[in-house]
C-alpha cells in the first residue's frame, strides 16, 4: 500500500464518517425536529463518540447547515437534470414536489423545517436560498417577467408546505397545471 493509497483511505473514510453523521442529523430532524439536533444526539442516532461529530462539525450551525446543504443539493442537482434534459421540467418539477407527500417527505420535511431556521439562524440562509434559486432558474427557462419568475418560486414554496401540512398523495397533473397557471399569468 502506497501513502497516496493510505490518504485517499483516509478522505474516503472522512467523506463516509460527515455523511453518516449528516444522515443522523436528518433522521433527529425528521423525527424529533431541528430543536432535537445536539451533537450528543447526532453522535447516539450515528452509534458514534460525540468527539467525531465535534471533530467533523466544530458548531451546531455547522452541522445544520450540512444537513441542509445535503438536501438543497440533491433538489438543486435534480431540477438542473430538469432544466439541461427534461423535455417538460414543469411535469419534472410537479413530479419532484409531489415526491415531498410520498417517498420524499422525510428529506422534504427536514428541508422546510432548516429552511424555517433559517429565519433565525443566518449561516443556513445560503443553503436555504439554493432550491429556490435553482426553481428561479428553472422558471427563467419559461418566462423573462421577474415578478412572473418570483410567483412561481413562492408557488412552489408553498405547494411543498400545503403538502407536508396534509395527509393525502399529492396528485402531480394538479401541481403541473398550478405550474403552468403561474407562468402564463399576465398584468400587475
Amino acid at each position: 500500500m502506497t501513502e497516496q493509497d493510505t490518504v485517499d483511505g483516509r478522505k474516503l473514510r472522512g467523506r463516509q464518517r460527515r455523511a453518516q453523521i449528516i444522515e443522523a442529523t436528518l433522521t433527529i430532524v425528521h423525527r424529533d425536529g431541528a430543536a432535537g439536533v445536539t451533537h450528543r444526539t447526532v453522535a447516539k442516532e450515528a452509534g458514534i463518540a460525540t468527539s467525531l461529530t465535534l471533530y467533523y462539525f466544530a458548531t451546531l450551525d455547522d452541522l445544520l447547515v450540512a444537513a441542509l446543504t445535503s438536501v438543497t443539493d440533491a433538489y438543486t442537482e435534480r431540477i438542473r437534470e430538469l432544466i439541461d434534459t427534461a423535455g417538460d421540467p414543469l411535469d419534472g418539477l410537479a413530479r419532484l414536489i409531489a415526491e415531498s407527500a410520498g417517498p420524499g417527505r422525510e428529506r422534504a420535511l427536514a428541508e422546510r423545517e432548516l429552511s424555517t431556521l433559517a429565519a433565525r439562524r443566518p449561516a443556513l440562509r445560503p443553503a436555504a436560498w439554493s432550491w429556490r434559486d435553482s426553481v428561479a432558474e428553472l422558471a427563467r427557462t419559461q418566462s423573462g417577467d421577474a415578478d412572473v419568475i418570483e410567483a412561481f418560486v413562492a408557488l412552489c414554496d408553498g405547494l411543498c408546505a400545503a403538502i407536508l401540512l396534509g395527509d393525502q398523495d399529492a396528485d402531480p397533473a394538479h401541481i403541473r397545471g398550478l405550474l403552468d397557471g403561474a407562468l402564463r399569468r399576465t398584468g400587475p
